[in-house]
């Protein structure tokens, strides 16, 4: 999993970069980004990095910090973004591990909804042409293999409520407030 040399055929790069929301695993493709996870201590970071092998068929390959070359661009925007330097993430991606309705509502989610604002559930249900699909937008949202660039912490409850977030409530509070949807904590 760690080598010091990249693959041959066909590989993914992988890291973990530090954040204000905890650590996130990152991997990428030839074709792009392709996923970005929460939670990667060093106790899952190995499970994350199996799953993408095995569902890719490719080989992992992590680069010693600031050796990256798949991943050197979307760190620096990661890093842009957390440093409130970037609204809008200019990044190749590869949308092989989401498709049919969730890549069509992640796909709408990224084009329609800009840094600083939010979209409800049912509204992004209806943006795509199935109204009263709420639910399955939820769901698109749960199984978002792109986070924080295709921004699914945007979407919240129709009635006001935050909703749910693959990285946790208050990571999501966190992105919001970072973007001026929600008030910094006082402390």
């Amino acid at each position: 999993m760690d080598s010091t040399e990249r693959p041959r055929g066909p590989h993914l790069e992988w890291t973990v970069l530090p954040s204000e929301i905890g650590p996130l695993l990152l991997a990428a493709t030839p074709e792009g980004l392709v996923r970005v996870e929460f939670h990667a201590g060093p106790d899952r970071v190995g499970r994350m990095i199996g799953a993408l092998v095995s569902r890719l068929g490719a080989e992992a390959w992590r680069p010693d910090p600031g050796r990256e070359v798949l991943l050197a661009e979307p760190i620096r925007q990661l890093e842009a973004y957390f440093a409130g330097t970037l609204r809008r993430f200019d990044l190749p991606l590869d949308w092989r591990l989401s498709s049919g309705f969730n890549r069509q509502v992640l796909l709408e989610l990224d084009r329609s909804v800009p840094y600083g604002s939010v979209v409800g559930y049912g509204e992004l249900a209806a943006r795509v042409g199935q109204p009263g699909a709420a639910q399955a937008v939820g769901n698109a949202m749960g199984s978002n293999p792109l986070p924080l660039v295709v921004a699914c912490h945007r979407v919240v409850e129709n009635d006001g409520g935050i909703g749910g977030f693959g990285g946790g409530v208050e990571a999501k509070r966190t992105l919001l407030a970072l973007e001026g949807v929600l008030p910094r904590p006082l402390f």
